[in-house]
């Protein structure tokens, strides 16, 4: 694994990659230079930021309510000391004091060393914002370490993950780069596997003009999660629904948000919005991913380039319209396994969902174990913000990170004689979770909420 005078850095994206992803890096003798002027111009731009820069006044309250932190022990993953990583930048470039009295009052120049810092540390926050939850200001240091990543993208510094998935974002409409002629073979093997175990005939209809729902999964389902896009094509075909998948854009999330706002806009805003439009259908749905489905609700409104015309939702809030309305029959007796829940940071703590997760996932599971704390209160999974990294060591922080998840996982009980199962209804949790559970030997079983409704549903 890469490292940094001790630093701890994930593999960075060389300067092709980064050029695919419309950036050309900043020669190192221009980084500090450059690094000053960004961070003027984010100061200038978002009023949060300066808040979160000149309100902190150093409580600790962050500290043990932060996973990063409790897994590491690391004095620089407790979200204040990280946010002063940038801080004392801040105080030096952006105050009086800073100018006049330097490290007397905590300010120091900015060198190549602390940038080298900011992306070891702010590529280790995992952007769940459960610092900001407790934070007696209301101090959201998620929003640091986004702003952190923006500079570091404009000056060339983007993990090599995260510049790959960018660009095949840009080339194909999703994170694998798969092509449509792929995306329809897959479609078709997942429709023969429903037949084969549930005995449904389910189509998967691609770039159907005049369909009402335009339906926008996450391409890991097509690859690692084929349960939760079977269970969605299942529901669909339950309700009778005049569906489709666009082949343009079959990617939920959005990589954009974790490192460019430029990306997040060309991706979900630009490509999104055409497809719908060419397309010519009467609402999005989107699929399960919980930093996609924040930067679509919450970043929309200012951001698109074309006029919002179609009501947008989330499969979940699809699904439980449904069952409240007594339009879906299903059975929870069907999965006969104990079950709790992982509730994704973006949809409980930036979008509204815990309670909807709850109507759905108590509808189809009859022994269904709450995990605590819940809801607003939970942890992260570990992976949030795509920290997915392979290499050894940063492997290893992940699994670190998933401490505490582990915990709550196994004081539920579910794993208790190896058949329980840890619905996680978000794309990224599940990239996160599917190690954690073997590295911590939880004895349970991954799955999305989408997989468990296919699985309870009670057909006609």
């Amino acid at each position: 694994m890469p490292e940094y005078k001790g630093l701890k850095i994930p593999a960075k994206a060389s300067a092709d990659e980064m050029r695919q992803i419309h950036i050309e890096p900043v020669p190192d003798d221009q980084k500090v230079e450059k690094a000053i002027q960004y961070l003027d111009e984010m100061r200038k731009k978002f009023r949060s930021f300066v808040l979160a820069m000149e309100s902190c006044v150093k409580c600790g309250l962050c500290a043990e309510n932060c996973h990063t932190y409790l897994g590491t022990r690391d004095p620089n993953n407790i979200p204040t000391n990280r946010a002063e990583l940038i801080r004392k930048i801040y105080r030096r470039y952006f105050t009086l004091e800073g100018r006049w009295f330097g490290k007397l009052v905590g300010a120091e120049d900015l060198n190549l060393d602390i940038i080298e810092q900011w992306y070891s540390y702010f590529y280790q926050c995992n952007e769940c914002r459960r610092c900001a939850h407790v934070c007696p200001f209301g101090i959201d240091t998620c929003e640091v370490t986004m702003i952190g990543r923006q500079i570091l993208h404009w000056l060339g510094i983007v993990p090599k993950l995260h510049a790959n998935v960018g660009a095949a974002m840009e080339r194909t409409g999703n994170h694998t780069g798969l092509t449509k002629p792929a995306i329809v073979d897959t479609l078709e093997f997942l429709s023969e596997e429903i037949k084969d175990e549930f005995g449904v005939d389910v189509e998967f209809p691609v770039d159907k003009e005049g369909a009402d729902i335009m339906y926008v999964p996450s391409s890991a389902d097509f690859l690692l999660n084929p349960y939760t896009l079977m269970g969605a094509g299942m529901f669909f075909t339950y309700i009778g629904a005049n569906w489709t998948i666009p082949s343009t854009i079959t990617e939920a999330g959005n990589f954009g948000l974790l490192f460019d706002q430029q990306h997040t806009m060309r991706h979900n805003f630009t490509r999104l919005l055409h497809a719908a439009q060419k397309l010519g259908v009467k609402k999005i749905v989107w699929g399960e991913c919980g930093h996609g489905w924040r930067a679509w609700k919450m970043y929309l409104p200012g951001m698109a380039d074309l006029p919002i015309r179609w009501p947008i939702t989330h499969i979940h809030d699809e699904v439980a319209y449904y069952i409240r309305t007594n339009q879906l029959k299903l059975d929870p007796y069907k999965i006969g396994r104990p079950v709790t829940l992982h509730d994704p940071c973006n949809y409980v703590r930036a979008c509204n969902l815990a309670e909807t997760m709850r109507t759905v996932i108590r509808a189809c599971v009859a022994d269904f174990r709450e995990m605590y704390p819940n809801k607003e209160n939970n942890f992260c999974c570990g992976g949030g913000s795509a920290i997915l990294f392979d290499d050894p060591e940063m492997y290893q922080l992940r699994i670190k990170f998933s401490s505490k998840k582990a915990e709550q996982v196994r004081a539920t009980g579910v794993g208790k004689d190896g058949n329980g199962i840890l619905c996680a209804p978000c794309s990224i949790c599940k990239a996160q979770l599917y190690p954690m559970v073997e590295e911590h030997e939880l004895g349970v079983e991954v799955k999305g909420l989408i997989d468990l409704v296919g699985m309870a549903l009670v057909w006609k």
